[in-house]
């Protein structure tokens, strides 16, 4: 095995020829700047506007949104990145197709493997959150199922251990048994994974109407939480702004970089796209905008309607209702994060099997998973896959797992992005003129060569003038701290290394900063967290070496020749 082939990487003119009107065309070109818009409104307000918001705050305080704004500015150098490489490669694969182009075939095989912990692994988390929201709303119109078919095994196990939580304890008292072993599973979540499989099966179409419908139900009911809310704020509240530090609000990032995730969804749909070189790029970045404006000023709303101490639940925007005895919001809320969460998982449960399409093609998966279904134009036999990899789990593991593994596998596959930019090669003039004239997007060039040097020492200086002991406590090596500081460490040994190449190689600036700010966020994860995302890489690498290697397009053309 030579290890250079390790790197090999994929020609523009291939995977253009390759994706769309080449060999595999096939896809039905529907899509719309504004249905794309849309699919990133509907990937974006989900899980993490319903549901981890309640962790963020509780974690953070009314600080959060100081998280949600360094959150925002990560994912919009991140997204200006994912644009840059749309209008250069207008093929559905995401961030895989953009890592083969520009790190090589293992970096892409990488990106590929951590985008499953994107989509399918981040829809278990969504389903078990609308499940909840769903029994509420079921509740109101008297309809009670019993605890151990609304909640998973591990979380009712747990509870049972614990002695705490009613609804684990009553899941695991009252559950029926089969040969000594507890039926219990989170049955809404099972179903509505079904649905959404099926639709998404069925066409891009059928899938495009029903977003649409959902984004403007969950944008008015949201607008009318802030609303209402807002009557019922007091400023004491806010005080403390930073009761945990710091470090408690960023203990809260894996809750507020889950509330970003989706946007990135878009960029799968290329194929789909009408335009995609021009609408792609603009639907990453207007929904990215919408949606931050509307996380801050949530954030600010419900730690103003009460404390922060009272926020660490599953269901936060209908706590803060039920606090203040506003119960004819309850039932609105819960129809609001049903619908919200219910785009998320369509939106996700599209993506996932388009990169699968994209990695099947380039011979890194079975050739299946590339099949178009001649009736529905879908990649058909990858839909129904995902639909399993979604379900399945969601018998045997419970959402707070899930949420970390989500947040460190989709920033990873950011950070490459962001050096893949980096790394395209420039483009000629000709080119650059025809990308202009024909409305496609450009990240504008900014010589980072003495700015991006005078950034880091100005971060520096303002470190050491208001956290003084900081280098003091990241270099403590001792064994209890070592493996929290690692990461620390490592992002500062990136960002000395940015400024030598900056200088050196005149990188650009906007691509650099989102590389730099998605390292930092990294940072924030917990130890348990790079664990399990190593045994999951490792995992990915062995079944690229046993199948993805040799059954490579490319090396079974240079085999070929």
């Amino acid at each position: 095995m030579s290890f250079l082939k390790l790197f090999r990487r994929k020609s523009l003119s291939t995977i253009l020829q390759q994706g769309g009107d080449g060999e595999h065309s096939g896809l039905n070109k529907v899509l719309t700047v504004k249905d794309l818009t849309f699919f990133g409104i509907a990937a974006i307000i989900g899980g993490g506007t319903f549901s981890a918001i309640g962790n963020a705050c509780f974690s953070g305080g009314p600080a959060v949104v100081l998280l949600y704004i360094m959150c925002a500015i990560a994912c919009g150098f991140t997204a200006m990145c994912y644009a840059e490489f749309a209008s250069r490669v207008p093929v559905s694969g995401s961030a895989y197709t953009y890592a083969y182009v520009s790190f090589g075939e293992l970096f892409a095989w990488i990106i590929g493997w951590a985008l499953i912990m994107e989509y399918s692994i981040g829809n278990i988390y969504i389903a078990f959150s609308w499940s909840g929201y769903f029994t509420n709303l079921l509740e109101t119109f008297g309809v009670h199922l019993p605890e151990w078919l609304t909640i998973n095994y591990k979380s009712a196990q747990d509870a049972f251990v614990a002695g705490k939580g009613n609804e684990g304890l009553m899941a695991w008292q009252n559950a029926p048994s089969i040969a000594g072993l507890k039926i219990i599973f989170d049955l809404p979540a099972v179903v509505i994974n079904l649905l959404i499989t099926y639709l998404v099966y069925r066409g891009t179409k059928e899938s495009k109407n029903f977003s649409n419908v959902m984004v403007y139900i969950k944008l008015a009911i949201i607008l009318l939480v802030i609303i209402v809310g807002a009557f019922y704020i007091d400023i004491d509240n806010w005080t403390p702004f930073m009761p945990n530090g710091f470090s408690g609000v960023m203990g809260g990032v894996s809750a507020v970089f889950f509330a970003y995730i989706g946007f990135d969804a878009v960029s799968t749909l290329a194929e789909e796209s009408k335009n995609p070189q021009r609408d792609l790029p603009k639907g990453m970045i207007y929904s990215l905008a919408i949606c931050t404006v509307v996380f801050i000023v949530l954030a600010l709303v419900i730690t103003g309607m009460v404390s922060y101490e009272l926020l660490g639940v599953s269901d936060p925007l209908a706590e803060i209702f039920a606090l203040k005895g506003v119960k004819w919001m309850l039932f609105i809320v819960s129809i609001a994060a049903v619908v919200a969460m219910t785009s998320v998982l369509l939106v996700f449960q599209m993506g996932q099997p388009r990169i699968w399409m994209t990695m099947s093609r380039d011979g890194l998966m079975p050739k299946k998973f590339s099949e178009i279904h001649p009736k529905y134009k879908t990649p058909g036999f990858a839909t129904i896959v995902t639909g399993l990899v979604v379900g399945i789990p969601i018998f045997f593991t419970d959402e707070n797992f899930v949420l970390d593994f989500t947040s460190i596998g989709t920033l990873f596959a950011f950070v490459l992005v962001c050096g893949g930019v980096l790394m395209l090669s420039p483009q000629s003039e000709s080119e650059l003129v025809e990308r202009a004239t024909k409305g496609k997007f450009r990240i504008p060039y900014v010589n980072s060569k003495f700015i991006f040097p005078l950034m880091v020492i100005i971060a520096t200086g303002l470190t050491i003038n208001f956290i003084p002991d900081f280098f003091t406590t990241i270099l403590d090596f001792s064994t209890n701290k070592l493996a929290t500081n690692i990461p620390m460490i490592v992002f500062l040994l990136v960002c000395a290394v940015m400024m030598v190449l900056s200088f050196t190689k005149n990188l650009s600036l906007i691509p650099l900063l989102g590389l730099i700010s998605c390292c930092y966020l990294l940072t924030g994860m917990a130890v348990s967290n790079w664990m399990w995302f190593g045994c999951w890489l490792v995992i990915g690498l062995i079944f690229y070496f046993i199948y993805g290697y040799k059954n490579s397009k490319l090396n079974l053309n240079r085999q070929e020749e």
